[in-house]
């Protein structure tokens, strides 16, 4: 079960807060908005819902996301979590400024903070701290440096001005800081299909195969490190924010033991946004 749970974890978190290509060349077209509703399952069977609201203007953007247990997995183990990233756009990059994530599940809660500057990370609190391990790869400064936190990284800028939902989207390796660990999620173009969500979106979405790599801050002979980093089968579907280049997680599946855990979207309504002069001054370190 640990090894379920963790990559069930994984997934979540890939598909609600997942990874980007924020420093990549390129501009965000516009302003665009996001507001969608996403189910979790293992083998078929529900395991909760959430929601996840993106705003995207000329000089900011925010993301937000929460989410909890439904059904009968409840009466188990309760838990339910939220989350939320904002950051400066500049030039048409996104750059990351703060991360926050709270999480609780059986009266037990983890707390995890993080502020950037510059694809840098000045400071992050862990609640509770990581419990030590003799075998534990050590995190160092430098793995702080050139990452994006788990859920700014959600937001898959396309550079160009070519159709965004294109292999070019899964031409990317992702360096993310969760506040405990460092690791890198390779994706590599697959296919396109075409999705229809139950309200909103209805179209083309780009298939990337990821790979996680873990870096530092892990226990290398832990059983769900060692699966997820031979995992072979993960999938993000990646579907458009209208208005902008950005592209977000429509679909994300991960292979476990016990079927597939699978984080799918029933509700994508975006909508460009009027679009504005910026009124923030940006410097970038």
């Amino acid at each position: 079960m640990p090894t379920v749970s963790l990559t069930f974890r994984r997934a979540v978190l890939l598909g609600a807060t997942l990874a980007g290509g924020m420093l990549a060349s390129g501009a965000v077209a516009a302003q665009g908005r996001l507001d969608a509703r996403y189910t979790a399952s293992l083998a078929g069977i529900p395991l909760g819902q959430g929601a996840w609201v993106i705003e995207i203007d000329n000089d900011h953007y925010t993301a937000a996301a929460s989410g909890g247990t439904t059904g009968l997995v409840r009466v188990f183990a309760s838990g339910e979590g939220k989350g939320a990233s904002s950051g400066h756009v500049h030039g048409g990059v996104l750059i990351p400024l703060s991360y926050a994530a709270t999480v609780t599940a059986n009266r037990k809660s983890e707390e995890i903070r993080i502020v950037l500057s510059g694809g840098r990370v000045r400071h992050f609190d862990a609640e509770p701290p990581t419990t030590p391990h003799p075998n534990r790869v050590p995190l160092t400064d430098i793995h702080r440096r050139g990452v994006t936190d788990p859920m700014s990284a959600a937001l898959i800028r396309v550079a160009g001005s070519g159709d965004p939902v294109s292999a070019e989207a899964c031409n990317r390796t992702l360096p993310i800081f969760d506040g405990r660990m460092r690791y890198n999620l390779q994706f590599e173009y697959k296919r396109i299909e075409q999705v229809k969500a139950a309200k909103g979106y209805a179209g083309p979405v780009v298939v990337c195969a990821v790979y996680f790599t873990p870096i530092a801050g892990h226990v290398p002979d832990r059983p769900a490190i060692k699966y997820l980093a031979k995992q072979r089968g993960m999938e993000a579907w990646l579907a458009p924010v209208a208005g902008t280049r950005v592209l977000v997680p429509f679909r994300v599946s991960i292979p476990t033991p016990l079927g597939i855990a699978l984080l799918q979207a029933t509700q994508f309504v975006t909508e460009a946004q009027p679009q504005r002069a910026a009124t923030r001054s940006i410097k970038t370190q």
